[in-house]
């Protein structure tokens, strides 16, 4: 529900002096993006829905207002053209199977089918536990190795070797990665475990996921995750019976992995069976595309694009009666953020040309960001940098920030040098196991080779700040909670707005490209002509 619907009359009559007296004329710019795309109106964003349509015309209008050029000919939007797919729940159906025992499982307690990764009909395979169910040959890791898993189901723990960097073991992680390597052993279905150390959010809320529905592209040639059969995710609270009558427990498993000593593999005495039936309908949703025209006549030919998604999980599980899942912090504060940058570079006239993409079905699986860098509106070599901005957290004031990928490509230094002239210390990521590195939309780029960047704020070490943010996530994330009611520091908003304005200026205008450093192992996707342009070729 609106948050103003709530309030009595006399706190409503003050709302506004309670709230804005104080905020300076940037921060209230972006308050105000936020305050209409987390507006009740607005039913979540959900994908394809009538709410997030308001969504996108809203930010084609403020671009449009600002002197920002549409970015798919004459027009702000590029179509996306997706399938939805939704689980039968009344015919589901989930069992172990051992020592000649059938023990049914409830779903949505002990455990549920994923929405995301499997298909329709019946699994019966052998459980084999492997670790953390990553292959990564540039580190020497195969948790594959030395096991028959042909028509098996898998059981891994979501996470990885600490020996691994973060970003190579997140890259590892993502989907269309780990079903690549696990078609390839001859895996038929996944069982994911989860590390209660790292849980973002309660299992209450993940398995209310199931209600959802999942997208793909109706494009058949742009799908990466066929293969597997099922996918399921089983409550840590529960895992104890999965491990039954195997060589090791699941407590186990967690003391080995917080130790961070290598994972068991073994073949578990458990068959899994499982029955799922899926619908499936069309889905159309749209990118919102500007492009601010750069202002020198060679390097107007190359693109630095910014992007934050537009959509969110739309109405969800009421909570105390509210069944819309906003998405003020996931991702109102990026889209916000996006559209105050293109403000502040439509007066400076960046050199380099600039793309604003608001991008559809992140929460789908990155998919209107994985559409554009598929099909770009402009050539692909000619994209030089990504800056991507998704739910980056202005909890507090900004003194600390981690920046996903800082470390792969030349984009370091000039991040360092805004960065520091904010007065603002860059950290390294302190939780590689949430593998943030993949989960937002910077990642299709990276996958296409162009250098990217994705920026949060971090806590002072030490300091009362770190409690905030653990706290926000099972208190907001993907919830109802997630409006505009929650505390946000709106000057820490406007201040990261303008270091994002000043670093997007300076890659703009820099002659030379970014470039992958040699030690990434990103770098082997650029392609031909953009590593040509990268080394200086005309």
């Amino acid at each position: 529900m609106s948050p103003l619907r709530t309030l009595p009359l006399a706190l409503l009559l003050l709302a506004p002096s309670l709230a804005f007296a104080t905020a300076s004329p940037a921060a209230e710019r972006w308050w105000s993006h936020v305050r209409v795309l987390a507006d009740d109106s607005m039913e979540g964003r959900e994908t394809g829905s009538e709410g997030y349509q308001k969504a996108a015309n809203y930010v084609a209008e403020q671009l449009a207002a600002m002197g920002i050029k549409p970015g798919v000919g004459d027009s702000y939007f590029q179509d996306v053209e997706l399938v939805s797919k939704r689980l039968v729940h009344p015919t589901a159906k989930l069992a172990l199977v051992r020592g000649g025992k059938r023990i049914p499982l409830t779903l949505g307690r002990e455990a549920f089918i994923s929405q995301h990764l499997g298909e329709s009909g019946q699994v019966e395979a052998d459980l084999a536990f492997v670790g953390y169910g990553l292959s990564i040959p540039d580190a020497g890791h195969d948790d594959f190795a030395g096991m028959d898993l042909k028509g098996k189901v898998a059981v891994f723990l979501y996470g990885g070797p600490a020996h691994v960097p973060g970003a190579l073991r997140a890259h590892h992680s993502s989907l269309e990665e780990r079903v690549k390597a696990l078609r390839k052993a001859g895996v038929v279905g996944v069982v994911v475990l989860f590390n209660p150390k790292t849980d973002e959010m309660p299992w209450s809320r993940m398995a209310s996921s199931r209600f959802e529905q999942s997208m793909d592209f109706a494009d058949p040639s742009l799908v990466e995750t066929r293969g597997m059969q099922i996918s399921v995710l089983f409550n840590s609270r529960h895992a104890e019976m999965l491990f039954a009558g195997s060589p090791h427990t699941f407590k186990n498993v967690l003391a080995l992995a917080d130790a961070n000593k290598p994972l068991p593999h073994f073949v578990m005495p458990t068959r899994l069976e499982a029955r799922a039936e899926r619908t499936s309908a069309p889905v159309k949703s749209q990118n919102v595309v500007g492009v601010l025209p750069g202002s020198d006549a060679s390097l107007a030919k190359e693109y630095v694009v910014l992007t934050a998604h537009l959509d969110h999980v739309g109405k969800c599980v009421p909570v105390k009666g509210d069944g819309i899942c906003n998405g003020a912090m996931d991702n109102a504060t990026g889209v916000a953020a996006v559209l105050e940058v293109a403000r502040a570079l439509q007066v400076a006239k960046p050199k380099r040309s600039v793309i604003f993409l608001l991008v559809t079905a992140e929460e789908k699986g990155l998919l209107g960001a994985r559409y554009f860098a598929a099909k770009p509106t402009v050539p692909l070599s000619s994209i030089v940098a990504n800056l991507n901005m998704d739910m980056f957290m202005p909890l507090f004031p900004l003194t600390h920030m981690v920046v996903y990928g800082q470390e792969e490509s030349t984009l370091e230094a000039p991040l360092q040098k805004v960065a520091t002239g904010h007065g603002v210390t860059l950290v390294p990521d302190p939780e590689p196991d949430r593998m943030l590195f993949i989960r937002s939309d910077q990642y299709a780029f990276v996958r296409k080779g162009v250098p990217a960047l994705f920026f949060k704020f971090s806590p002072v070490p030490g300091s009362a700040q770190e409690r905030t943010l653990k706290e926000w996530y099972p208190k907001y994330y993907h919830a109802p909670a997630d409006d505009v009611r929650q505390p946000m520091d709106r000057e820490a908003a406007a201040k990261f707005v303008q270091l994002l304005s000043d670093l997007s200026l300076v890659v703009a205008n820099t002659p030379e490209r970014p470039q992958w450093k040699d030690s990434s192992f990103f770098r082997r996707f650029a392609s031909p002509p953009a590593e040509a342009a990268q080394q200086g070729a005309p």
